[in-house]
Parts: structure tokens; C-alpha cells; sequence
């Protein structure tokens, strides 16, 4: 089932920007979707919240 959204000129002139003639504003936003997906699981990855470094994780596991 199709949904209609509605969405400012210039919002429609940047998803044309990501895609080409034969692309679909539906591919676009999918495209679009997958780079926000795998930026977000990189940024979590390399994040240092949470983290040891090589150094304090050995002297964790050596000294319990």
C-alpha cells in the first residue's frame, strides 16, 4: 500500500540530488535509509563510551 507524503520544495531538490532520472524517490529514500543505518552502527563501533583500551583490558583479565 502506497502513502502519500508531502514535503517542501527544497527537501524534494536534495532527494533529487541523491539520485538519478531512473531512480524512484522510494529508491532514494531506501539508498538514503541504508547510509543513515551503517553510519549510525559506525559511529556506536567506534565509539569509546563504554570501552577499555588494549592496555586496561589486559590489566583487567591479569589481576580479575
Amino acid at each position: 500500500m502506497a502513502t502519500t507524503i508531502q514535503i517542501s520544495s527544497e527537501t524534494k531538490n536534495l532527494l533529487n540530488s541523491f539520485g538519478t532520472k531512473e531512480d524512484t524517490y522510494e529508491e532514494i529514500i531506501k539508498r538514503i535509509y541504508s547510509l543513515a543505518v551503517k553510519e549510525q552502527l559506525r559511529e556506536f563501533l567506534m565509539s569509546s563510551k563504554n570501552t577499555l583500551s588494549l592496555s586496561e583490558a589486559r590489566d583487567f583479565i591479569n589481576n580479575g
